[in-house]
């Protein structure tokens, strides 16, 4: 048959009225209607990820139990005997490469300098950098198989203040005579890693290039777009040189609206059609090396929920206007500042920041249809919505913490895995609710799945009836994320498809079936 339909009762309950691994029949009350379209095929999704930066240069060498658990929590995708994931899967890596700050005591917070492989004399000291490359080395381990290295600031030996940070704000802290020695050491350590059996990817070299990065409080610097373009083909030209087939990834843009619009940053914003339309002075899309994608952080344009989707919708139609194929990455986010519907500051290991991002990747995922999606800090060591995992901030040990955000995102990074392809999912009533229902479905032709996230927002019961058009599907197994202090990613009974399935509120709900023949 063309056209199959298979009908699943999903009853989404309010949370404590009854234990989320029952089943059983719904009412039909309030009942709505989902159907999956296999056929109505969108983005490819490449990979979900996460930055090392900056407290990995610690936790890498804390002991082995610490350090391990931390991993796995990151990036397994092992199940223990009753099937629950031992982690979340990452299926991306994001390496900091250091500009060499932490030789120096000039930006304020030790933990938040970095080292650097370039020594005064312009040779490397690979030892450098040991605890991140602890994590890249037990990423790999545990089959995380793509790798992202990024510098937020060019080598202090090559900047022109000699500093890891701008002092005019203006132009890039590296001077047009040093940009093929920039291009150089980053081939340089891309060589490196291929030769201790590691791959790097992909080569991000201009982070949030908007923002002037006169602040010591981090390594930075700001890039116009001509800098951006006159770098990029000196490192095209070493990669191919070096026999290379690491691509370069472009934007990095601090907020989404520096890629579609000039804004407040005439010269480094645009930037898809400076970079990528073929009457540009500046089109790079040619070049050998250059990925065919570019990538903005979903920060200050999270809320209010109006402004969140029409960015999102900017960004999909600047991306399809393109002059060639183009790929959006949502390439870093946590919870920042103040135009945020909750506040950066506090740290949160509950519900409240896991389904206030899950909404977030929901959206970059099916309005502004990004093929990638990075979380900012891997682990914080502050008071902040910043991180998937807490820790003490102790450079040699301390208490490890995990939280309902790392697990909220494990719904999508543990079950959407590289390759899988996002496809349509409609009804009569909204499931793009920014205060309800969320849902958007995947399908992995190799291994035969097919994987729906449901965000459910509210506090309402809502009853769901799935139809799968286009596809025969087996069981259903269920797996939760919630308020629960068992729930991460808490696998339920098996479900037939012609059963109910009791989902508590404010949870996050991946529903994993094999598509047969």
């Amino acid at each position: 048959m063309c056209r199959n339909y298979l009908l699943v009762m999903l009853a989404i309950v309010v949370g404590g009225c009854s234990k989320s691994d029952s089943a059983g029949p719904a009412s039909s009350s309030n009942e709505t209607v989902v159907t999956i379209h296999v056929q109505d095929k969108k983005q490819t999704i490449h990979n979900f990820g996460a930055s090392d930066a900056w407290a990995c240069q610690y936790i890498g060498l804390w002991p082995d139990e610490k350090r391990n658990q931390v991993a796995n929590w990151l990036f397994s995708t092992e199940t223990d005997a009753a099937g629950k994931p031992a982690g979340i899967g990452l299926s991306l890596w994001r390496f900091n490469i250091g500009a060499g700050s932490a030789a120096q005591d000039n930006i304020s917070d030790e933990w938040r300098r970095a080292e650097g492989f370039m020594k005064d004399d312009k040779t490397y000291d690979w030892s450098r950098q040991a605890g991140q490359q602890w994590f890249m080395q037990a990423a790999q381990q545990r089959g995380v198989s793509q790798f992202l290295a990024f510098t937020n600031s060019p080598p202090v030996q090559l900047t022109k203040n000699g500093k890891a940070f701008s002092s005019d704000g203006g132009h890039a802290n590296i001077s047009a005579t040093n940009y093929k020695a920039f291009a150089v050491f980053l081939a340089d350590i891309v060589k490196h890693f291929q030769s201790q059996g590691i791959t790097l990817n992909y080569l991000s070299p201009f982070n949030e290039p908007q923002w002037d990065w006169t602040s010591n409080g981090q390594e930075g610097t700001p890039y116009t777009n001509q800098e951006i373009v006159d770098i990029t083909k000196k490192l095209d030209s070493v990669l191919t040189a070096y026999s290379l087939s690491t691509r370069i990834q472009i934007g990095e843009a601090a907020k989404m609206n520096y890629l579609y619009e000039e804004s407040d940053k005439p010269t480094r914003g645009n930037q898809i059609k400076d970079f990528f339309g073929n009457t540009s002075s500046h089109y790079i899309g040619d070049l050998s090396h250059v990925d065919k994608m570019i990538s903005a952080h979903s920060y200050f344009t999270s809320a209010p929920m109006e402004t969140m989707i029409q960015v999102r919708k900017n960004i999909a139609n600047a991306i399809s206007q393109a002059s060639i194929p183009l790929e959006f990455w949502q390439s870093e986010y946590c919870i920042l500042g103040d135009q945020e519907e909750i506040p950066g500051g506090g740290k949160d290991t509950g519900m409240t920041t896991a389904l206030y991002v899950a909404r977030l990747i929901h959206h970059d995922l099916t309005v502004a249809n990004a093929s990638a999606w990075q979380w900012w800090t891997a682990i914080s060591v502050y008071d902040y919505k910043d991180g998937l995992i807490y820790a003490d901030k102790n450079k040699t040990n301390g208490n490890i913490e995990d939280t309902k955000l790392l697990w909220a995102l494990g719904n999508y990074s543990r079950f959407i895995r590289p390759g899988a392809v996002r496809v349509s999912v409609t009804s009569d009533t909204n499931i793009n609710n920014t205060k309800g229902l969320m849902i958007s479905s995947y399908i992995h032709e190799t291994d035969k799945k097919l994987v729906t996230v449901i965000v459910n927002y509210s506090n309402i019961d809502s009853v769901i009836q799935l139809a799968v058009d286009g596809a025969k599907t087996g069981p259903i197994k269920p797996y939760i994320t919630s308020a629960q202090a068992d729930e991460d990613l808490k696998p339920l009974a098996d479900v037939a498809a012609d059963q109910s399935i009791t989902i508590p509120r404010n949870a996050v709900v991946t529903l994993v079936s094999d598509m047969v023949e």
